[in-house]
């Protein structure tokens, strides 16, 4: 009976270990993930010294990493922190945080199925949330756009700002406008993007801008621009999750 009992409780402690170790391999990984992710979105001028791109964390949910206040290109793995859904981080220090960090914590906290979040502003996409013109979905990689883009309005939740997301109120009201649409535009500032995957976000950030650009592009050509239908939109939206774009991605990265 004792050796029983031995055997079973060694068999418990080496599932345990077994699933610690596991953990440990998810968080690293999704670090390297989200280190690459920051090269290629600025490899692709979605981000420049301004913005930034978040994963949540796949050992607990209420956490997400951000790299702290630096330039997308430079982050590397010691970069990266680690905050609960008030965007706080871990240990305590916020001192080198990013001060629209709120925008991943309270979209986070509203949406439990988005699992990364790119803030960008390109002067394409910001062209359209000053324009009145809408953004809407014209090309087969750009199908997951809603039709329009909703625009948040700062004014509306903040009075007169600077135009950031300094604090969970703006956030929560950023969330709100976002509802479950996977991106929305902000007035004369840039652009929130979402998604179920890290690789997700990413590719919907480099095609919403892709989308912005040929929009513009076929509007100054002067004839009547056509749109993707709805069930055109649906059947294109997933793509392959970006996975083939990744793949490109991430070896013209690791080849600079």
């Amino acid at each position: 009976m004792q050796a029983w009992l031995a055997a079973l409780a060694a068999g418990l402690l080496g599932a345990l270990v077994l699933v610690a170790q596991n953990s440990a391999q998810s968080g690293a990984s999704q670090i390297d993930e989200l280190v690459l992710a920051n090269r290629i979105l600025t490899m692709n001028g979605v981000l420049d010294a301004y913005g930034h791109v978040s994963v949540r964390s796949a050992r607990n949910p209420n956490h997400y990493f951000l790299a702290r206040h630096l330039p997308a290109g430079v982050v590397t793995r010691a970069d990266i922190m680690e905050y609960d859904l008030d965007s706080k981080p871990i240990d305590g220090d916020a001192s080198g945080s990013y001060t629209e960090r709120f925008i991943h914590g309270e979209i986070y906290r509203a949406r439990p199925d988005v699992m990364a979040i790119v803030h960008c502003h390109p002067a394409d996409l910001v062209a359209f949330s000053v324009s009145g013109m809408p953004l809407r979905p014209l090309i087969h990689t750009a199908g997951f756009l809603s039709d329009p883009v909703p625009v948040f309005e700062i004014r509306k939740a903040g009075g007169m700002t600077d135009m950031l997301i300094r604090n969970p109120a703006l956030g929560r009201a950023l969330a709100e406008t976002l509802g479950k649409n996977p991106v929305i535009l902000l007035r004369g500032h840039g652009a929130v993007v979402t998604g179920d995957k890290l690789h997700v976000a990413v590719g919907r950030a480099y095609f919403t801008v892709v989308n912005a650009r040929v929009q513009q592009q076929a509007m100054q050509m002067g004839g009547k621009v056509t749109y993707l239908e709805p069930e055109e939109a649906m059947k294109s939206g997933t793509q392959d999750g970006f996975e083939r774009a990744w793949t490109l991605w991430k070896h013209e990265a690791e080849a600079k």
